[in-house]
């Protein structure tokens, strides 16, 4: 990966104002997910510092399932799918968190054992509220985070704050 690629790859997230209500600034990262060289790129960005030190890479739903599935084809991690609450059929363990309109609920397949490391990867870094649930999810089924990134973070909403150090690609 060049930098000129990683640029290229930044030009292709786009916002979208106003949705999905006013006031929100959507970043839609559709574009770049359709441009295979600039996927990989932003791809082998978002792991450059974890290469060799995890055993599974966990996938925060949605779209971090697409991230981690370059990276497991890549690595040959396995995947570990964190899922909205009510869509695994026998769920591990499940955390709770509160969002700016609520609460929510992810959980996790039985598929971890004490000891593996897991590298956790979603698009975005908003609020947090998500990634840190999935940080105690991993803790609490005996696995190690070794690391937690994402394609872009948004700066100003704080999310670090929450979730402690996260390696991203880009930054807005």
């Amino acid at each position: 990966m060049t930098t000129a690629e990683l640029d290229r790859a930044r030009t292709l997230i786009t916002s979208i104002p106003d949705y999905p209500e006013p006031g929100v600034n959507f970043r839609d990262i559709s574009p770049l997910l359709a441009d295979g060289a600039a996927f990989n790129a932003a791809t082998d960005a978002l792991i450059a510092p974890f290469v060799g030190h995890f055993d599974f890479v966990g996938g925060l739903e949605a779209r971090g399932f697409l991230f981690a599935g370059a990276i497991s084809a890549k690595t040959g991690a396995g995947i570990l799918p964190i899922r909205k609450a009510g869509k695994l059929p026998k769920p591990a363990a499940a955390v709770s968190y509160t969002l700016e309109y609520g609460t929510a609920t992810i959980e996790a397949p039985d598929v971890l054992r004490p000891g593996d490391r897991v590298l956790l990867v979603d698009d975005i870094l908003a609020t947090g509220g998500t990634l840190t649930a999935a940080q105690a999810l991993v803790t609490e089924l005996g696995a190690e985070v070794v690391g937690s990134a994402v394609v872009l973070e948004l700066t100003d909403l704080g999310g670090r704050a929450h979730t402690g150090d996260v390696h991203t690609v880009f930054a807005d």
